[in-house]
Order: C-alpha cells, then structure tokens, then sequence
C-alpha cells in the first residue's frame, strides 16, 4: 500500500510534460519525509523541462540565461532561478538548509506549476483560440505581418 504525502503541496499541473511527471510525483510523495530529496528531484523535473520549452537541458543556469535574452519575462526567471538554486543546495552544500526550514521545497511545487503555467498551458491556450479564427482573419493577419499565410 503506497501512503500518499502528508505535505501540503499541490498535484502537478494537468499540462506538466509527461518526461517532468515521474520526478513531480515522487517529489510529492516524499516531501513530508525529505525536504531535500524533494527539491532535488524537483530540480531534476526543471532540467528535463528545459527541453520542452526548446532549451538543451543540460545547464540550468545557461538555458536560464538563453530564455532571459529570448525575452521570458521576470517573474518566471525568478521561479525557474528559485528552483534551480534550492534544488541545487539540496544536493550541495550552501546556505540554504532545507532541514531547517521544509516550507522553501513546498514552495518549489508551486513554482514548477506556475512555470507550467505560464510557458507551456497559456501559450497552448491562446494558440487553440487564435487557430479558430476565421480563415480570411488569419490570412490578413498573416499579411499584416509580413509571414506566409501558411504559418
């Protein structure tokens, strides 16, 4: 029998890629037991989500850096840098001790949500709407825009 987390953190989001849910899942389940395992799996869901939102993967902090200079706005570069830096002292030492204070690995859940969010659920959303579009609404803003009207 599998004892669901005691944490107060939340599921992930519906639109969590499927390769980041396994590591949000297992997070959750062993929060209340080890803050720190937590925020390092969580930490493993964001470097695999990196791919999804067109970066390597491979350096947090460079493809951090690469979505900033593409224009990702301020207040996801916090959440993603939040995550990065405590999933990173959870498995290094720094100055953030999770053993301390369990409440900063609970936030992370709420981050990684709302870079799901924000990145990949209302971009799909607004897209779904703008495709419904009329064909010759489309098409002129296509024109307007300069692109083929097959973009």
């Amino acid at each position: 029998m599998v004892v669901p987390s005691e944490a107060p953190v939340p599921p992930a989001h519906i639109d969590i890629p499927s390769i980041c849910l396994e590591e949000y899942n297992e997070a959750r389940d062993v929060v209340a037991r080890s803050p720190r395992a937590a925020a390092a799996l969580l930490r493993l869901c964001l470097q695999k989500m990196m791919i999804v939102l067109g970066e390597t993967g491979d350096h947090i902090n460079e493809d951090i850096g690469s979505l900033v200079k593409k224009g990702l706005p301020i207040e996801v570069q916090q959440a993603l840098d939040i995550c990065r830096v405590v999933g990173n002292n959870a498995v290094h030492p720094g100055e953030i001790e999770l053993s301390d204070n369990p409440e900063i690995a609970y936030t992370l859940f709420e981050m990684i949500n709302f870079i799901v969010e924000d990145r990949i659920s209302r971009p799909q959303k607004i897209a779904s709407i703008f495709r419904s579009l009329p064909e010759g609404a489309l098409n002129a803003i296509a024109r307007r825009d300069g692109m083929s009207e097959n973009n």
